[in-house]
C-alpha cells in the first residue's frame, strides 16, 4: 500500500508529498543549523504519519513529549539502567507501541548510553516481532560523532554502533532511520552515507554547505543557496521525495514542543528606587535550601584502572619490620599474575546472573576485582577477556583443555563473531565429551539471553557456515556434529529446562 504524507508544499503551491512506504526502505537525514526548522520538520512528519506507521523518538532534549497528549506516545524516561532501556525497548516492538524515549536532565555520556542500548533492544527484537518501525533520532551528531569527543572511548563506540546498526543493518530487521543534525561535518560518514532521502535546510559553514551539495548532486556553485534559505524551507531529494533537488516549505503542525526560540519583549517600566530593589535582601532568601551545582561527571572507572595499570607500581617499603627482600606488587611472577586473574574471573562469572550482563560491565568488574587483588601489569585486553569469558562458559575441564581436539575447536570458534563463540564452545565439549546435547535453554544462557527462538536460531547460523551438521534420532532427540573435529553430541532433548535456568525462560 503506498501512502504519500503531506510534508507542506513546493514552489508553485503544489502539495509536498512523501512515500512513507519508500521511507521505510531508504531512511531520511536532516539537516539544518539550529533555529533552521529542523525539529518543525520532524514534528510535521511524525504527525502526518503518526497513524500509519509505529514511531520511536529518541529526544535528547525531551521537545517531542507532547506527542503523548494528541497521539498516544509513551514517554520514556531516559534515566534507567541498560538493561531496563533495552527490556523496555524490546517490548515496545512486541506490542508496537510508538514511544518517546526522553533523555532530559542525562549528560551527554549518559545520553549515548541510554540511546545505544535503547537502540540495541529495538534491533535485537526476536524476527517475529519485525514490523515497521520509523526511528527518529534528533541531534544525530551526538549519537554518532565523527570524532571522539569529551566522552569516553567505550560510550562512543556503543552509541557509534547503535547508530551504524539503525542505517546500515535496520532496514532488514524494519527498522527505518530518520535522522537530524544541525552540522554534517560532525555526523559519522558511514551513518549519514547510508540515507537515500536528504532534507537540507539553512546552514552557514563552507564545509556543511560541500558536504551537502556533494549529497544532492549539486556543484560547489549552487552550494551556496543554502545559506539564503529561510526558517522552515529544505531542498529536498530521494526516492521518497522527488528525483531533483526541489525546495519544499514544511507545513504547519498540530502540536508544540516544551520548549521554543526566544522572542523579544519590552522591558518594564523604571522603578524609582532601583538600587534598594536590587540590593535589599528578600527576607524570604535566608530560609530557602542552598541549590549547588552539581560537580563534573566522573571519569569512567576503566579509564582510571587502565590508567593506573600502565604506570609502574613503586616497591613499597617493609611495614611492620618485614624482611627487606620481601616480594612487592612489582616482583609478581607470571604464574601468581595468572592465577590472581583466574581467581577473580571464576568469582564473577560464578554469579548466576553473570550470563546475562554485557561483556563491558563484566570487563569493568574484572579491572576493579583485579585491582583489589593487587594484580600487577598492563590490564587484560577485552578482546582476550572476551575469549577467556567464552572458554570458562563452556565448562571445559582442565584434561578435555589440554587435548588435541579443543585447540582444534579453539581455532574453529575463531570463525563466528565473539558473541558467538560460547555457544559455539558449549557445544564442542560436549560433542568431544560424548555428552547430551545442550538444551535450548541452555544454548541460551550461553549466549546471554532467555530465547530459545534465538538460541535455535544460533544453531542453524553454525550451520549455514559449515562448522557444525544437527540431525535428530528416531525419538526426535537433537545431535550435533563437528566434521572437523570427528566428534558429535549424545541425543539430548532440546525443550529440556535445566535447574539452574531462570524460569522465565521456559515461557519463551
Amino acid at each position: 500500500m503506498q501512502v504519500g504524507i503531506d510534508m507542506g508544499t513546493l514552489t508553485g503551491g503544489a502539495p509536498a508529498k512523501l512515500d512513507i512506504e519508500e521511507l521505510l526502505a531508504t531512511r531520511l537525514l536532516v539537516q539544518g543549523n539550529s533555529g533552521s526548522g529542523k525539529s518543525h520538520l520532524l514534528r510535521r512528519l511524525l504527525e502526518q504519519s503518526a497513524q500509519w506507521v509505529q514511531q520511536v523518538i529518541i529526544d535528547p532534549e525531551g521537545d517531542f513529549v507532547t506527542l503523548s497528549d494528541k497521539y498516544g506516545h509513551v514517554v520514556v524516561d531516559g534515566e534507567r539502567t541498560e538493561a531496563e532501556l533495552a527490556g523496555i525497548a524490546d517490548r515496545i516492538r512486541r506490542h508496537r507501541v510508538s514511544c518517546v524515549l526522553t533523555l532530559e536532565g542525562l549528560d551527554v555520556e549518559q545520553q549515548m548510553r541510554a540511546a545505544a542500548a535503547f537502540l540495541n533492544g529495538l534491533f535485537d527484537a526476536d524476527r517475529e516481532f519485525w514490523f515497521p518501525v520509523l526511528v527518529v533520532v534528533d541531534e544525530a551528531q551526538m549519537f554518532a560523532p565523527a570524532v571522539g569527543g569529551d566522552v569516553s572511548e567505550d560510550a562512543r563506540k556503543m552509541s557509534l554502533g547503535a547508530m551504524t546498526n539503525l542505517m546500515c543493518r535496520g532496514r532488514k530487521r524494519g527498522l527505518a532511520g530518520v535522522i537530524a543534525t544541525q552540522r554534517l561535518a560532525k555526523l559519522a560518514k558511514n551513518v549519514a552515507a547510508e540515507a537515500s532521502n536528504f532534507l537540507m535546510g539553512r546552514t552557514f559553514l563552507d564545509i556543511d554547505m560541500a558536504r551537502a551539495a556533494d549529497l544532492l548532486g549539486m556543484d560547489r556553485r549552487q552550494a551556496e543557496m543554502f545559506r539564503d534559505l529561510q526558517r522552515g524551507n529544505f531542498v529536498a531529494l530521494g526516492p521518497a521525495l522527488s528525483r531533483r533537488p526541489l525546495p519544499i516549505v514544511i507545513g504547519n503542525v498540530e502540536t508544540s514542543a516544551r520548549s521554543s526560540s526566544p522572542k523579544l519583549m519590552p522591558l518594564p517600566d523604571a522603578v524609582a528606587d532601583v538600587e534598594d530593589l536590587i540590593f535589599t535582601p528578600d527576607p524570604e532568601e535566608f530560609t530557602r535550601p542552598i541549590v549547588r551545582r552539581a560537580p563534573p561527571a566522573p571519569r569512567p572507572t576503566t579509564d582510571i584502572l587502565a590508567e593506573l595499570s600502565r604506570s609502574s607500581p613503586a616497591v613499597m617499603a617493609p611495614v611492620g619490620g618485614g624482611e627487606p627482600g620481601s616480594p612487592s606488587r612489582a616482583d609478581m611472577s607470571s604464574e601468581e599474575r595468572e592465577e590472581r586473574l583466574a581467581a577473580v574471573l571464576a568469582e564473577i562469572l560464578g554469579d548466576p546472573q553473570a550470563a546475562y550482563r554485557t561483556d563491558s560491565v563484566l570487563y569493568q568488574e574484572f579491572l576493579v576485582r583485579a585491582r583489589m587483588r593487587r594484580v600487577s601489569g598492563p590490564p587484560m585486553p577485552m578482546g582476550e577477556f572476551r575469549r577467556r569469558v567464552a572458554i570458562s562458559r563452556s565448562g571445559v575441564d582442565e584434561e578435555t583443555a589440554a587435548s588435541a581436539g579443543w585447540a582444534t575447536a579453539l581455532d574453529l570458534s575463531v570463525r563466528v563473531s565473539d558473541d558467538l563463540q560460547g555457544v559455539f564452545l558449549l557445544l564442542a565439549k560436549a560433542a568431544l565429551l560424548s555428552e547430551e546435547c545442550p538444551s535450548d535453554h541452555r544454548i541460551a544462557k550461553a549466549y546471554g539471553t532467555h530465547s530459545s527462538r534465538r538460541a535455535r536460531r544460533l544453531l542453524g547460523y553454525f550451520e549455514e557456515q559449515g562448522l557444525v551438521v544437527m540431525h535428530t534420532d528416531f525419538s526426535g532427540k537433537r545431535i550435533v556434529a563437528f566434521p572437523d573435529l570427528e566428534a558429535e553430541t549424545q541425543p539430548g532433548d532440546p525443550n529440556v529446562v535445566d535447574s539452574d535456568v531462570p524460569a522465565q525462560s521456559a515461557a519463551e
